[in-house]
């Protein structure tokens, strides 16, 4: 795609009334809207300040690229006006801006209008395209200067401006990567600047850039290796690890456009720290590349948690005025108590599956995989086919709606990707929701009855289990809990006592967060407890950790772990699992579904009940710290 079928006539202004940069992004957007090719002028105006907020797009040398990919945007295209004044535009070299492109790109944008757009951004960097731009004398002078540009890149010179390695080396080798949070302009700006400046001094420069239609010119692990330096010129995140042990110059990606000599001259000198890269940082996103399918289920579930925690909790404080308070036909009813259930379980617990496979599918698909994932999921709690299951298929159907909605949507996206270019803006408010929609609907429709009955069975056959199936039950439960505080495997006993309390099952529920407050607890006991196995900063952590196993954050143990996992891991698991053991031999139930000793005045059963699963919680705790005491051996260095 050309940029003169993004930049027209009617989307230039040659002569801004703009005396302040917000005056200019009104202007440039008002122009846009006039020209047909935004859905909403205001949204879309609201989207343009968000990305300013994260970095000026003044990006020096006169000129300004304010951009940003929006739901508002009908047709792509790019807005240009001139104002020979200059307007302070909070410019990275200080200086009033003079030439402003505006470049609008829909949320979906294709590859042919991604590089048409980062293909403009190259340009502005040649001074002598800027000097005939700010010369022209009609709108239609600009397109003709834009043309004749394209066809003088499009010709044998294009590979010269092509951001590739094998520059004749004056001292090194060097590579950089540039980003931007929206992968528009700044981040092949950068690129060509950069590229440019090492052309011009003989040096061995390889820039990738990831931008919005993907990561290009990649750097492979031979060029890593040999490499010199590397600059990261980014506002946005990209993959560090690869260059643990290289001198690395992180830096925003403005820098590269202004101070490109400066980082190569940086760069050159090894003028950088060797970087050294944090593994624990990128540990969740390690298990996500490694697993698709817990990367999308932890996005529903992380954020179902606020209705799941919300709810429950308003749920079990309105038994504290009976356990029948909530119903308007018992003696016991109480208007507040009733209200509480009301928005606990009404409202709340009725909206978790939805959201739950909501953000399955938006995890997916995108954005255009919310809507469907949603009414996947109220489908699953409210067709049910089957007598007395008015929960439907829950948190089963919930789970397998997200994840069909999402590559639904995936399927739908593909099948549109062809449409003509005049249609490109129907595709994320009509094509995509109607189609998804349809397709999630009708299958969910179909499925859900038998569903429903696998999910009222497997809650039977749960319910009926007693006495020493039941504690075998708590025992796995519990050992799962401290397995990988708060790993995959945890998350997993955890959702299952979520998946159970929304059955109305709550002693699963009660199992997890005692059994998960163990692992702390243990290690903070053991700390106190047998003072020459740990060095003062384990002792001092010891303290963090009882308010952490205290408040059901099992991760509080990971710091112990970490250092002597064969000691530590073992011992948790073992505490865990006794008190999981436990707490379904004495059959607690908790209905609320986070809060640790917070929200133990909920257990069901009253007072006795109470003692008992502090009993539980503690017996586990002590577990794991005298078997930690036992394994680990006496601190044989100055603590």
């Amino acid at each position: 795609m050309r940029i003169t079928q993004l930049l027209t006539e009617n989307t230039i202004i040659l002569d801004l009334k703009a005396r302040s940069k917000q005056e200019v992004l009104d202007e440039l957007a008002g122009q846009l809207d006039l020209a047909g090719k935004l859905h909403d002028k205001k949204q879309f105006t609201k989207d343009i300040l968000a990305r300013e907020e994260q970095s000026t797009t003044g990006i020096g040398d006169t000129i300004a690229i304010p951009h940003a990919k929006s739901e508002a945007v009908k047709t792509p295209a790019i807005a240009f006006g001139r104002s020979f004044e200059g307007i302070d535009f909070e410019s990275l070299d200080g200086q009033p801006a003079q030439l402003f492109f505006m470049i609008a790109a829909t949320a979906g944008a294709n590859d042919d209008h991604l590089e048409a757009l980062s293909r403009l951004a190259t340009f502005l960097m040649d001074e002598k395209f800027r000097v005939n731009i700010l010369e022209a004398e009609s709108n239609q002078q600009v397109l003709d200067i834009v043309s004749a540009k394209e066809a003088e890149v499009e010709g044998p010179e294009q590979p010269e401006a092509t951001p590739v390695a094998g520059i004749s080396a004056a001292g090194g080798k060097i590579l950089a990567v540039t980003a931007c949070p929206t992968g528009i302009a700044h981040t092949y700006m950068a690129a060509e600047k950069l590229n440019g400046r090492a052309k011009e001094r003989g040096i061995n420069l390889k820039v990738e850039t990831n931008g919005s239609s993907g990561v290009k010119n990649r750097l492979t692990d031979a060029e890593i290796a040999e490499a010199d330096a590397i600059i990261v010129a980014a506002d946005t995140k990209v993959e560090m690890a690869r260059f643990d042990g290289k001198h690395v110059i992180q830096t925003q990606v403005g820098k590269a456009i202004y101070e490109a000599d400066q980082l190569l001259d940086r760069a050159l000198a090894q003028d950088a720290p060797v970087y050294k890269h944090d593994r624990t940082k990128d540990a969740d996103a390690d298990t996500e590349t490694k697993s698709g399918f817990y990367k999308h289920l932890m996005n529903g579930v992380s954020n179902m948690l606020p209705f799941v925690v919300g709810g429950g909790i308003l749920i079990a404080l309105s038994f504290f005025f009976g356990i029948n308070a909530a119903d308007p036909n018992s003696p016991e009813y109480n208007e507040f108590a009733a209200m509480l259930s009301t928005i606990g379980g009404g409202t709340a617990f009725f909206l978790m599956v939805p959201v739950l496979a909501g953000f399955i599918a938006m995890s997916i698909a995108d954005r255009p995989g919310f809507a469907p994932g949603m009414i996947g999921g109220l489908l699953a709690i409210t067709v049910t086919g089957v007598e007395e299951a008015s929960g439907g298929s829950g948190f089963l159907g919930g789970l397998i709606a997200g994840f069909l909605a999402g590559y639904v949507t995936l399927l739908v996206k593909k099948v549109f990707s062809g449409i003509p270019q005049s249609l490109e803006g129907l595709k994320p408010v009509l094509f995509y929701p109607v189609f998804s929609i349809l397709i999630t609907g009708v299958i969910m429709m179909l499925i859900n009855p038998p569903l429903t009955l696998v999910y009222t069975g497997i809650s039977a056959f749960l319910e009926g289990l007693g006495g020493t199936n039941l504690v075998l039950v708590g025992l796995l439960l519990g050992g799962m809990m401290a397995v990988d505080m708060g790993g995959p495997v945890n998350k997993a006993a955890y959702t299952f006592g979520i998946a159970m309390l929304d059955a109305q099952n709550f002693n699963f529920m009660a199992t997890v967060m005692a059994a998960g407050m163990v692992p702390p607890l243990g290690l903070a006991i053991a700390t106190t407890m047998f003072k020459k196995k740990f060095t003062k900063p384990e002792r001092e952590a010891g303290k963090t950790a009882y308010v952490l196993g205290a408040s059901f954050i099992t991760e509080g143990v990971i710091p112990f772990a970490a250092a002597d996992p064969a000691r530590v891991i073992p011992s948790a698991i073992a505490g865990a699992a006794t008190t999981g053991a436990l707490v379904m031999l004495f059959d607690i139930g908790l209905r609320a579904p986070h809060g640790g000793v917070f929200v133990i005045g909920l257990v069901d059963g009253g007072l006795i009940s109470i003692l008992m699963y502090l009993i539980a919680i503690l017996a586990g705790s002590f577990v794991t710290a005298i078997l930690v005491g036992l394994l680990k051996k006496n601190i044989t260095v100055a603590a």
